[in-house]
């Protein structure tokens, strides 16, 4: 397992048009291991292969909020502490994910993306979808998502095509966005 470099924008690799997985093998299956462990280490919800530098269509989710009652430091008997990853419930991996049946009724959540840190927006994306899509084996499963599911799974299946939910906002919210960030990273 390793923690891989995420892209952040104006990386143009983020604009590219991830491929299809074909190959459903150990590699395949390294490649998830470490996108979970770069994504806990985010703090992140969600996180495309794309966003580690890998063009493949394949996506890892865990909605599940940090338990709020966990100890965030452990104390060893020799005395260290050590702060422990949160742990998750529902680690999720989608394998060339498609979306059918976009509801026509839309739903706002206020996105942000481990590409574009520290950048939070509203965005309007269908409420809810069905999704089907690939397990590591290669076999096919299909689920109606809404709510939190339906937004992360579209702003995810959007980095497979290359678009960034700033790429939804308006074009000054989206500069006003840009600025914002270099500002923060000047800082």
């Amino acid at each position: 397992m390793a923690i891989r470099e995420i892209l952040e924008v104006p990386d143009p690799r983020l604009k590219t048009v991830s491929t299809p997985v074909t190959e459903f093998d150990d590699e395949l299956r390294t490649l998830v291991d470490d996108m979970f462990e770069t994504m806990y280490a985010a703090n992140g919800i969600g996180l495309a292969a794309i966003q580690v530098g890998v063009p493949k269509r394949l996506l890892v989710v865990d909605l599940q909020p940090e338990d709020p009652d966990a100890e965030p430091v452990a104390c060893d008997h020799d005395g260290h502490h050590h702060h422990h990853q949160p742990t998750r419930k529902e680690p999720r991996v989608f394998v060339n994910p498609e979306i059918l049946d976009p509801a026509d009724e839309l739903a706002t959540y206020q996105e942000g993306c481990l590409s574009v840190p520290d950048i939070y927006a509203d965005v309007d994306r269908p409420a809810r979808c069905r999704v089907r899509w690939q397990d590591l084996d290669g076999n096919f499963h299909e689920e109606v998502m809404e709510g939190l599911a339906a937004t992360c799974m579209q702003h995810e299946m959007d980095h497979l095509e290359g678009i960034l939910f700033i790429d939804h906002l308006s074009r000054l919210k989206r500069q006003m966005a840009l600025k914002k960030l270099q500002k923060l990273r000047a800082a």
